[in-house]
Formats: structure tokens, sequence, C-alpha cells
């Protein structure tokens, strides 16, 4: 029996957007409390030409399906020609923190001999998450050996002046059907300044079987522990959640069965279903995720009970209790 409940697409890009920059698409749907009565969610939205900005959708609390308001602007543009970021990025995290709220996000760059390139960046918004504005135009977590192509922090948990970050490494490409898919695993690494992250970290997960690439880390607190909801894909074509559970965020127990939600017979999320990310909601615990085609539709949402077993955790900012 699922643990979740599907409530459906809650945002249809191409039908409910603002058009121009938000033409379709809504990538990697990450919540964020505003107040009492409002959940933001932010996303990557495409344009035409597939290049996303990073945006929001504010949905009603005590139901998440309602739409409030949508952003008309991007609340973070692509970068500069030449930089990172100048191709388009995707939502990593959002860690409310000393100095403002801090956006983290995978900036992309076309090059001639990859596919492409995807680096974190760092954003801070001093204005309750309305605009952001650069740390600096480089990554803070940038090329090294073993990430020559992708390096994506995916949660940023900020603890005693210190922060704790998980990220999808990637180094090479498989070939399916003629075409390039990356290839890329889940790290680990702690710092006290994120413009000095050390190349030391750990390895947190590998792909296993038929899976090339396992990557999206979200990583939340539970019974004094760590749980981490990630998207892995095979060489068949799945792409689809896993779970994880750990005592000290970096060795990790693989528990997939645990998810307890499945592809729909039909429709948006019928073929694949990636990138959850959660929020507690009273007694209530809410999936926002991606479908078909890596959120091409939009995004949607499903719900559970907070103390189900499956998916029990604790309170706050990346503890859900």
């Amino acid at each position: 029996m699922s643990a979740w409940t599907k409530r459906g697409l809650v945002f249809d890009t191409a039908r409910q957007g603002v058009g121009g920059w938000m033409r379709h698409s809504a990538l990697t749907p990450t919540p964020y409390r505003i107040d009492d009565g409002r959940i933001r969610v932010y996303a990557g939205f495409r344009d035409a030409d597939g290049v996303s900005r990073i945006g929001y959708v504010d949905v009603r609390a005590d139901d998440p399906t309602a739409i409030v308001q949508v952003s008309a602007e991007p609340v973070l543009d692509i970068g500069r020609a030449g930089c990172f970021d100048d191709n388009g990025m995707i939502l990593g995290d959002l860690v409310d923190a000393p100095g403002g709220l801090h956006l983290f996000y995978v900036g992309f760059q076309r090059v001639a001999r990859a596919k492409f390139l995807a680096f974190t960046g760092l954003a801070v918004s001093r204005d309750g998450g309305h605009s952001f504005r650069r740390t600096q135009e480089t990554p803070i977590l940038d090329r090294a050996p073993g990430r020559s192509t992708i390096a994506a922090v995916h949660t940023a948990m900020h603890e005693n002046g210190r922060w704790r970050l998980w990220y999808a490494v990637g180094d090479d490409w498989e070939t399916i059907g003629g075409q390039p898919f990356p290839r890329y695993h889940i790290r680990h690494a702690e710092t006290g300044d994120l413009a000095a992250i050390p190349r030391e970290d750990q390895v947190c997960l590998r792909p296993q079987g038929s899976e090339y690439r396992i990557g999206r880390p979200r990583v939340y607190r539970r019974d004094g522990g760590y749980v981490m909801l990630f998207t892995r894909g095979n060489v068949t074509g799945e792409y689809f959640p896993g779970v994880a559970w750990s005592e000290d965020g970096i060795r990790w127990e693989r528990r997939d069965e645990a998810l307890g939600i499945a592809l729909s017979a039909d429709g948006w999320d019928s073929r694949t279903l990636c990138y959850p990310a959660l929020i507690r909601q009273r007694d209530k615990l809410l999936m926002f995720y991606n479908g078909n085609d890596m959120g091409v539709d939009g995004f949607g949402v499903a719900e559970a009970d907070a103390d189900a077993d499956a998916v029990r955790f604790d309170g706050g900012a990346h503890v859900l209790g």
C-alpha cells in the first residue's frame, strides 16, 4: 500500500506560467515556507530554447494544489556570457542562515566536446526570497579530480557555524542509444566557509546494478540520524526516487522500497518520477516532485501522514517533525 496520496499536477507551466522565460518545465521543485499560510516552491523554469531560470510558485499551505502567486520575473537570471551558469540553472537548496536566505543552484554551460558542464553557485536574498544576488560569478563547488563535469549541491545544512553539503559529482558519460547521458554519484563535504570548500570529501552512494547515475540528494534529519531521498537512473530508461538511511550522514544504507510511491497508470508522471523534496505541514508531509521528461509539464505534490513508519522525520529546517 502506498504511503503517499498523490494530489496531481499542481503547476502546469505551459498553461499557468507567465510565458517568455517561463515557457515550460519546473525543474527540481524545492519548497520553502514563507509564512503560516504559504509555501513557496522554487524551481528552474525553461524558455523556448530550453534555458532555465529560477522563479517560484506560491501555494496555500493548507491546500498545496491551490496556487496563490507566480513570480513575474526570475528571482535569479542566467549568468554573464562565458560564466559557468550562462545556459541555465536548477535549484539546489534554500537555507536561512546568517547573512540572508542562501540559494544554492546548479549552473549549466554548453561546451564543444561534452553535452554540458554543471557546477554549483550561491546567491543570497535579503528581501525574504523575492530576489537573489550572486556571491560570486564563479562556482563555489567547481572542478576537482573525480568531478570534471558535474559538482551539484542539492542539500546544505548550516549547524553550529559550519556547513554540511551533499552533492552529485560526475566525471564521464554513459552512451545510450547513441546519445551521451551523465554518470554521477553522491558525495559529502563539510566546511566553515562556503568560499573555501575543501576538496577532501566522502562517498555516500554509488550506482548499483543497472544504474549509471544517482543524484539530487535531499537529506533530512530523522530520529537522531538522517534520511536521504535521491533519484536514480538506469540504462533501460527508468528514472525514479530511492531512499537511504544514515546515522552520521556519510555512511548510508539504501532502503528504496520504503519510499511508498509509484508511477501513475497514465498522465504526467506515468513514465518517470523524480526529484522529490519534502516539507512538513502540520500532521502531513508534502512531497513536491517532477514527472515525465524531468519535469517538462511542471511539478506535482503528494502527501503522507507524518507519523507513517516509511516517512517518519523530525522537525525544523531539513528536520521534518
